[in-house]
């Protein structure tokens, strides 16, 4: 085996041992939380939120959307303190993990956040940061930072502008949205002019210093989201 084989192989070995020491089972936690729901909802609730998802996957969001190896569209995007933040700017300093959250009513989003918040020392060791992009108006982004005690960014995409921008965003059904209406307001996390039936996939990115997407999670079930563990993976790929 050539030198630059044995590196290579060297290299690989460490990033697998780096990611193993993610103590986050995303998906374990997520799957708990999901039974949890289940168990609680009756048979038309659980119908309904499972025909959601297939509608999403009819809409073939996932095939539309940004993904590995395209270029990440550029944005400028106020965090939960009203600050502006360019995504080419935060590039200079090193590579970006950005995630897209539904909002702080999200039981699954909740999980998902404080366990990114978990390995987060690990992203940053790598030379990265982490910042998630909801559609919640900036003090709901405050309060979903305070909530959850996240120390990363958080940016407000008003209007989903951002989200279309990376193909995200789909419609949700009539009886979904009838569901959401019943427990929370959209209008007010989202703001009176967001539409009441359009959120983003809870996608999650890994972007390169020159803007290539070296890492997509791209899911139509709302349930499901980006490991800890394939990130930190994803992010030690970087060269």
């Amino acid at each position: 085996m050539s030198l630059h084989l044995l590196f290579a192989a060297a290299l690989l070995s460490f990033s697998l041992l780096r990611a193993e020491d993610v103590p986050v089972k995303l998906a374990e936690q997520i799957e708990s939380l999901r039974t949890a729901n289940q168990a609680k909802a009756s048979p038309e609730k659980r119908a309904a939120y499972a025909a959601g998802i297939e509608a999403v996957k009819r809409a073939a969001v996932v095939e539309g959307a940004a993904k590995t190896g395209d270029t990440a569209p550029d944005f400028t995007l106020q965090n939960s303190r009203g600050q502006a933040v360019t995504l080419s700017e935060e590039l200079k300093k090193g590579p970006v993990v950005l995630t897209w959250y539904r909002g702080g009513w999200c039981p699954y989003c909740n999980v998902q956040l404080a366990a990114y918040q978990q390995i987060l020392p690990q992203i940053e060791e790598l030379g990265a940061q982490l910042i998630a992009v909801s559609p919640e108006l900036p003090d709901k982004s405050l309060t979903t930072v305070e909530k959850n005690g996240l120390h990363f960014t958080v940016l407000s995409d008003s209007g989903l502008k951002i989200a279309k921008k990376y193909s995200l965003v789909f419609e949700l059904t009539p009886e979904v949205e009838k569901l959401y209406a019943g427990f929370f307001n959209m209008e007010d996390y989202n703001g009176p002019d967001a539409a009441k039936n359009e959120l983003p996939l809870a996608a999650t990115y890994v972007i390169a210093p020159d803007g290539k997407i070296t890492w997509s999670f791209l899911e139509a079930d709302y349930t499901k989201r980006a490991e800890p563990r394939d990130i930190i993976i994803a992010l030690d790929a970087i060269e």
